[in-house]
């Protein structure tokens, strides 16, 4: 600023900061609601399911461990089924810790011999047909 050297300046400047205070005021105001808007609950779980389906990361992480799970849970009932047998049961649910960590893990390695089943085998059959 200046220096001011009448009350005229000093008058002006104090309007001015005055008004500098209001519109600085009222910005305060319109961030305060915007903030508290979006801290609403619900708006809250929107802007989190929008962050979840919005990345791809996140959903490529969560496909390999439901399907990790389902493949360990599917390798523990194959191999102990309904068995009493408690040693059978532990070694059941080792497996299936393992299937699971080895499957979530290797997600794309999977998913490339996968594809690679279907593009070379499974695909020339139909051609065949």
């Amino acid at each position: 600023m200046e220096n001011i050297k009448t009350s005229v300046e000093l008058k002006e400047a104090i309007k001015l900061l005055e008004l500098e205070h209001t519109y600085k005021g009222q910005l305060l105001k319109e961030q305060l609601l915007l903030v508290h808007e979006s801290l609403k609950p619900a708006n809250l779980i929107k802007s989190v399911i929008s962050d979840v389906t919005s990345s791809p990361y996140l959903v490529d992480n969560l496909l390999g461990a439901t399907v990790g799970l389902a493949s360990g849970y599917l390798t523990r009932v194959v191999t102990v089924g309904s068995t009493g047998n408690a040693f059978k049961k532990l070694l059941g649910t080792i497996l299936q810790f393992g299937v699971t960590n080895v499957v979530a893990q290797h997600t794309d390695t999977i998913k490339s011999i996968g594809q690679f089943i279907y593009q070379h085998f499974l695909k020339g059959e139909n051609r065949n047909t």
